[in-house]
């Protein structure tokens, strides 16, 4: 069996943005593993114009196209997902509204208000949306933990249950991007 290839999706480009750290946590949990690959994608390096917006520039056109390419590298995705407003980034929507996901499965790892819970639903519906599977285990960073990780106090891999919930979620992500990366083929 081919390994499959995991994108982790930084899903904020805010100042003081807490993302990196799920998203180094969750790579290196997946980087043990030895059915996988794992890259991070940072939205950071995709600086892209509004879906539709008539004044986006010829490189932020170009950005998208290349955003979009190289979501198609990927039989999965893992995305960071920070809770604002009870809703995920907008730039985060952005990049999924001119992402390609078909028929790929999305796992969450979420943080803010009530661990990004009320963002990751929202999540689960678009991409529904997109035509992608969303995996049932979610993975939720409550604020205690957030706070104890920006004072340097924990890591993440620090908190058994987050390190139970990633294995959990590799786990199902690894098994529907293989079905569904055989369905593509077939």
């Amino acid at each position: 069996m081919t390994k499959l290839k995991i994108g982790i999706i930084v899903g904020s480009t805010r100042i003081g943005r807490f993302a990196e750290f799920p998203a180094k946590w969750i790579a290196e949990i997946a980087g043990k593993r030895a059915d996988v690959e794992v890259e991070i994608l940072d939205l950071i390096d995709y600086p892209m114009a509004f879906f539709g917006e008539e004044r986006a520039t010829t490189e932020q056109s170009e950005t998208a196209e290349r955003w979009k390419k190289k979501l198609r590298e990927f039989d999965a995705y893992v995305v960071t997902v920070a809770e604002y407003n009870h809703a995920p980034t907008g730039v985060l929507k952005n990049a999924i509204d001119l992402g390609d996901f078909i028929h790929k499965p999305v796992g969450f790892v979420g943080y803010g208000g009530v661990g990004g819970a009320r963002a990751v639903e929202h999540l689960r519906l678009i991409f529904v949306e997109m035509s992608a599977a969303s995996v049932k285990t979610g993975i939720h960073i409550s604020f205690p933990e957030y706070l104890s990780v920006v004072k340097g106090e924990k890591t993440l891999g620090d908190y058994a249950h987050l390190n139970e919930a990633a294995t959990n979620q590799l786990d199902q992500l690894v098994w529907w991007g293989q079905a569904l990366k055989a369905a593509r083929s077939a």
